[in-house]
């Protein structure tokens, strides 16, 4: 009996078959095309159409003298189209010369442009800087800010103002600190330059004529 047991014990258990896996074979037939201008869903091309740019008015030509508040004057030297993110926007081309720079000004957004200004509004800004200066007795910090906003207001009486409070050759002003004399010369630019464009005359008699009217030395050099 005990040998029977031991036989038994003996035996091996069967091993496991792996399983292996079948792979069916798809047959992938070809797509079959009317004609050419026949596409598989996958290869459907999608044709977005592109929005215009809400349609306004221009204000300004080629050749216009314009003012942009933080650049000053400059001249439109063309009004071009470009698509951007599917939108076609057309926009104005503003060559400042002072400063060497090209600006791009979409059409909605001419509202920041400004007309150059009248003769009478010159003669009004010579009037201004004849007067005396008002200088306020608070810190250069705070004053240096308000004439920064003033300068880049865009506003030609503001600009006048400024060149007039900042001119070095009067009794109230002895001595100008560097941001102040980079203050001066920047409003003595600007409103130069728009002097020019209205006047139609050379630099140098625009100079003579805001010089005379601040009362500065003619032997001074003037700001480049």
């Amino acid at each position: 009996m005990k040998k029977k047991k031991k036989e038994k014990s003996k035996k091996k258990k069967p091993k496991k078959i792996a399983k292996t896996r079948v792979t069916k074979k798809i047959e992938v037939k070809p797509v079959k095309f009317a004609n050419k201008n026949t596409y598989t869903p996958e290869e459907k091309i999608e044709i977005k159409k592109i929005k215009k740019q809400q349609t306004e008015k221009k204000l300004y030509e080629v050749k216009n003298f314009v003012v942009y508040p933080k650049h000053g004057v400059g001249k439109i030297i063309a009004v071009e189209k470009a698509n951007i993110g599917q939108i076609e926007i057309q926009f104005y081309k503003i060559f400042i010369e002072k400063e060497k720079l090209t600006l791009t000004v979409p059409i909605n957004q001419q509202i920041n442009l400004r007309r150059i200004s009248t003769v009478n509004q010159i003669n009004k800004c010579i009037s201004i800087l004849k007067s005396k200066p008002k200088i306020k007795k608070t810190m250069w910090s705070r004053r240096a800010q308000e004439y920064d906003q003033k300068i880049n207001s865009g506003k030609i009486y503001e600009l006048a103002e400024v060149v007039k409070d900042l001119n070095k050759n009067t009794d109230l002003i002895a001595d100008q600190s560097y941001s102040e004399r980079q203050l001066f010369e920047k409003a003595y630019e600007r409103l130069k330059s728009e002097f020019e464009a209205v006047l139609k005359t050379t630099p140098e008699e625009v100079q003579k004529k805001m010089d005379k009217a601040l009362g500065r030395n003619q032997n001074i050099q003037a700001p480049e």
